[in-house]
């Protein structure tokens, strides 16, 4: 069955809108040769990049959250991201066609990411995501996907009912909280999704393109061409 017709795309941001994984990877490796380390191949790092500091050091360290040593890794490991943000991230494949068809259908578009502001507001200009309607960051409201609050807030700016958006993310937090949120859910089947099938996620749909959003939109408005 076809979709509700939104009136506006969110969008996650690593993973879904921009390949960030070579820069946080470099920043990882850094962390890591700063200590005398080898660096991590970086094919075993990229499927944890939707997870930030948190998956990247587990993959590299096997430290979690709470182990000792883990936060000081952490913060060195933000230092070094944010001292070379764009070095080597781009826009996937697709999406400035993408972002270009919403415009031309007068659909508005934001990002709701969990990067924190520090880093999401200077990287966004730097590769092309400085037009986005709204930003919303992982330090943005109170709390961060999978808590709704962040895309609730996405809403709010664009003065637009949860239900009038669809949400689309290639991280299973991104699907809890569009559904939590009351949104239509679109899991990214391009990006970073580690070792769990988007489709297990009960997302109201799976693309595996960018260009399969837009047939999505064709399918939810039949009198309209894309």
């Amino acid at each position: 069955m076809p979709l509700p017709i939104p009136r506006a795309i969110l969008f996650d941001l690593d993973g879904t809108l921009a390949d960030t994984a070579p820069d946080l990877a470099a920043a990882l490796n850094r962390l890591r040769n700063e200590r005398g380390l080898t660096s991590t191949p970086f094919e075993q790092l990229r499927p944890f990049t939707s997870a930030g500091a948190r998956g990247l050091i587990g993959a590299s360290f096997g430290l979690k959250p709470g182990d000792d040593g883990y936060e000081e890794l952490r913060v060195g490991f933000l230092d070094n991201y944010a001292a070379a943000l764009a070095i080597n991230s781009t826009l996937f494949d697709g999406i400035p066609a993408l972002l270009k068809n919403l415009r031309q259908r007068n659909l508005g578009w934001g990002v709701v990411t969990n990067k924190a502001a520090r880093f999401t507001d200077p990287l966004l200009p730097q590769i092309g995501l400085e037009h986005a309607d709204c930003v919303i960051s992982g330090d943005t409201t109170a709390h961060s996907k999978p808590h709704p609050a962040p895309l609730l807030e996405a809403a709010r700016r664009l003065n637009l009912q949860p239900h009038e958006c669809w949400y689309v993310g290639d991280d299973q937090r991104d699907i809890q909280a569009g559904r939590a949120a009351g949104m239509v859910t679109v899991a990214a089947g391009w990006g970073y999704c580690g070792q769990i099938e988007p489709v297990s996620w009960e997302a109201d749909a799976l693309i595996n393109t960018p260009f399969q959003l837009l047939e999505l939109l064709q399918e939810s408005l039949p009198q309209s061409s894309l």
